[in-house]
């Protein structure tokens, strides 16, 4: 399908909107500056390309804030591709135009590499293992509902950020898995400095244990310190949620992700002998600490599976997503691949004195 977007800029806006297109004869509208398309059999991600030359993205977007934003609603990714983007200074650009209100990564599980005050290298992961589908930092009282990727270098082979609507996940689910998790929610038992995972000092950008103690309190997160400056934490958050916008209950946890029966196979047979289930860099139960089945985690992964699209990356491609309608994960790759993130618009349901909000 091919839509034009509509909508129409002042004179002024010209010279941006179209960055190095001479003036023509007869005018070019708004709707005309861009198309929109669907892969076949999919809802998303909405692609949006220049339909002439040199529209500058940027100024585009400044001016179709609105239609983003409603589209990104209804299909929940747009791609933004064929435009003339050039690296971490374009992306900023970007985030700009959109109004994007920053955040950092709190209680952050894997590496990443800092580029500003808003843009991170993706997870640096192995790159012959995949990353499963999740909603950024789900698990943190503040998440951020606009996540954003930008390819500077395609890998020569592999490398897809895969995406699935967890609104269509949430309605593959068995019923009665859906309700023991909407009942009880879901546990997340991490441990930091056991050299399996990130010290807890850059998980949670503090260094004083105080501070981290503190901050523990707020976010509603057990703590419990061992020997050497190590710490276990456990925290219970919902495993369903309702959209701000649309009201629509989405799938939006790592109970999968992190659950002991996702861990690499060889891993699994190099450690567990060696660690008790508890001591493990990450696990995740039942919201009142009892173990989630491997069958139920296995049901999980197949709706996921069941919703995933995954287009290929290509140089300056520019991927937005609403965090909380949509999951992302990575494809294994070969060869060289950057990509870039930011994300904003932080977002809760934690009242205080009343706790997380029901889905009902």
């Amino acid at each position: 399908m091919n839509n034009m977007q509509t909508g129409h800029p002042g004179r002024k806006q010209w010279g941006a909107l179209r960055k190095g297109v001479q003036a023509q004869a007869v005018s070019i509208s708004q709707e005309e500056l861009v198309r929109t398309s669907l892969e076949p059999g999919t809802t998303l991600p909405l692609i949006v390309q220049p339909a002439v030359e040199g529209v500058d993205l940027t100024a585009w977007a400044a001016n179709n804030r609105d239609f983003i934003e409603s589209k990104l609603i209804e299909n929940g990714a747009i791609l933004f591709r064929g435009f003339n983007m050039e690296g971490a200074s374009d992306l900023e650009r970007f985030l700009d135009s959109i109004l994007l209100r920053s955040m950092h990564y709190m209680e952050g599980a894997t590496p990443r590499t800092s580029l500003g005050e808003r843009v991170y290298t993706s997870t640096e992961y192995p790159h012959d293992q995949s990353i499963a589908l999740h909603n950024e930092l789900n698990y943190v009282v503040t998440w951020p509902m606009r996540i954003i990727f930008f390819c500077e270098i395609a890998a020569d082979r592999g490398g897809a950020t895969p995406i699935a609507d967890v609104r269509k996940v949430y309605q593959r689910i068995d019923p009665e898995i859906r309700e023991r998790f909407e009942e009880e929610g879901w546990m997340l038992l991490r441990n930091f400095g056991d050299g399996l995972s990130l010290p807890w000092q850059r998980s949670f950008r503090l260094e004083d244990p105080s501070d981290l103690e503190a901050y523990c309190r707020n976010s509603h997160i057990e703590f419990d310190w061992k020997s050497d400056d190590r710490l276990r934490t456990r925290q219970v958050r919902p495993a369903i949620r309702r959209h701000p916008v649309t009201g629509e209950p989405v799938w939006f946890n790592h109970v999968a992700f992190w659950h002991v029966s996702s861990l690499d196979k060889e891993f699994r047979e190099m450690y567990l002998p060696k660690f008790k289930e508890e001591d493990l860099p990450y696990n995740t139960y039942y919201g009142k600490g009892m173990p989630i089945e491997d069958s139920v985690v296995e049901q999980l992964r197949a709706a996921y599976d069941a919703e995933t699209v995954a287009l290929p990356w290509k140089k300056n491609d520019l991927l937005l997503m609403d965090n909380m309608l949509v999951a992302h994960g990575r494809e294994p790759f070969e060869g060289s691949r950057k990509v870039l993130v930011s994300m904003g618009n932080p977002y809760s349901d934690f009242v205080p004195g009343v706790g997380f909000k029901k889905t009902a």
